[in-house]
């Protein structure tokens, strides 16, 4: 295999690691490779009920949904969770913001009991609970005039997530509020805020960010995927697949991620491990729960510049791959670089990373804490977690306890 192919066949592998992939990978299988052979799911059925009847009214909470409309046409689908299941709501509680990673949606706050995800377990603890679905997720493909069956739906990257889905979102619910916000991240949903903070925006609303599993510089994935994509280039990806809108449950997709568990040397027998590190403590039923949910489609091109990250080892904007181009988007030949030391020194932030996490690495973290290094001390505090990877911090049934628990009372302590 040529060794462009190979890298391809990485960086895409690379991008599913991002979304925590809780499976067991069927190499040999003929269904897809998400979906095990004892779920049945029914790919052509029409979109399942919204994300409140489906995965919070159904254990005794309020929920409403909402539409937020963003600036360049996207209609994304908002949730909230105006109160605890024993009720007490009210105008004075503090509001959070829950922000997904790529290639799943909100509903993987959702995915264990209530006494165990962290959307409910804000609720309960007095918190006004909102979760954001970024563009192209199955709650958030519409626009006032693109169709998600078309390439120009598809023409965006996680740039656009900083530029247009989080501020629209922030600023619906500061106004629904009439509060400053809580942030909440995970993976993809941490980059999207760091980049945010450096470019000065969402700080009039925000009171604070908890990033869990905190991904801005990604060069020492330790996995044998990764050291191949961190070597070579992205350039092909477009070209090889023809496709705008990547989708996992597609078969082009799906046929391409059979030939990668076909490449010499890569174990699909445990992709999971292999990707994101060894999760300590995911249940079989929350597994399942996320295979009957997840993942969502994206951009390929959102991929693409998540790879670019990896090459390149610095957070920039999308590079187009021609200085004209460049020069034509930004007006100068390399695309702008986020500069993280921008961050406000005094804004309050919760960071919190695995020992066993392949995709946040613990090198990387240490790299994202330098560039916070003039921080006010008492504004940033950090949470190192020995035995976990990158699925524990959004599914791990010891959350509660170990993650969950610190970021209520990081939050309550700023009010």
């Amino acid at each position: 295999m040529a060794p462009n192919s190979l890298f391809n066949l990485a960086v895409l592998s690379f991008c599913y690691l991002i979304l925590f992939s809780p499976y067991q990978a069927l190499g040999s299988s003929t269904r897809s490779l998400f979906v095990p052979a004892e779920i049945n799911i029914d790919f052509n059925a029409p979109p399942p009920l919204g994300l409140c009847a489906t995965a919070v009214s159904i254990h005794g909470y309020k929920c409403q949904e909402f539409d937020v409309q963003t600036d360049d046409g996207y209609i994304l689908s908002v949730q909230r969770i105006p109160e605890g299941r024993a009720g007490g709501g009210g105008p004075n509680r503090p509001p959070v913001l829950l922000q997904h990673g790529v290639l799943v949606d909100g509903v993987t706050w959702l995915l264990n009991s209530p006494q165990q995800s962290l959307a409910l377990i804000l609720a309960d603890n007095g918190f006004d609970v909102w979760i954001s679905n970024i563009r192209g997720t199955r709650f958030s493909r519409r626009h006032v005039s693109l169709d998600p069956s078309k390439p120009q739906y598809w023409n965006w990257s996680w740039d656009d997530l900083v530029l247009h889905d989080l501020p629209s979102v922030t600023e619906f619910v500061f106004r629904q509020t009439g509060q400053k916000i809580h942030y909440v991240g995970h993976s993809l949903g941490t980059l999207m805020a760091l980049a945010s903070f450096a470019e000065g925006k969402l700080i009039d609303k925000i009171r604070s960010a908890a990033l869990l599993s905190p991904i801005a510089y990604l060069s020492h994935m330790n996995t044998a995927l990764g050291v191949v994509g961190a070597r070579a280039f992205v350039g092909e990806i477009t070209t090889m697949f023809g496709l705008a809108e990547f989708n996992p449950k597609g078969d082009a997709v799906n046929n391409f991620l059979k030939s990668l568990c076909a490449t010499p040397g890569v174990d699909c027998f445990d992709l999971l491990t292999a990707l994101t590190g060894k999760n300590c403590c995911l249940n079989a039923s929350t597994v399942d729960n996320f295979l009957k949910n997840e993942p969502q489609s994206t951009s390929t091109k959102n991929l693409v510049h998540l790879a670019q990250t990896v090459r390149d080892g610095v957070l920039s904007k999308y590079d187009y791959g021609n200085a004209n181009f460049n020069v034509e988007h930004y007006g100068e030949s390399k695309p702008p670089v986020y500069d993280l030391r921008k961050i406000p020194h005094d804004l309050p932030l919760f960071l919190s990373y695995g020992g066993q996490d392949a995709l946040s690495d613990g090198r990387d973290v240490a790299t994202l804490l330098d560039s916070l290094k003039l921080h006010d001390v008492d504004k940033l505090h950090v949470q190192y977690i020995k035995d976990y990877a990158h699925a524990d911090f959004i599914m791990g049934v010891t959350a509660k306890d170990v993650v969950y628990n610190q970021i209520v009372a990081f939050f309550r302590g700023l009010h």
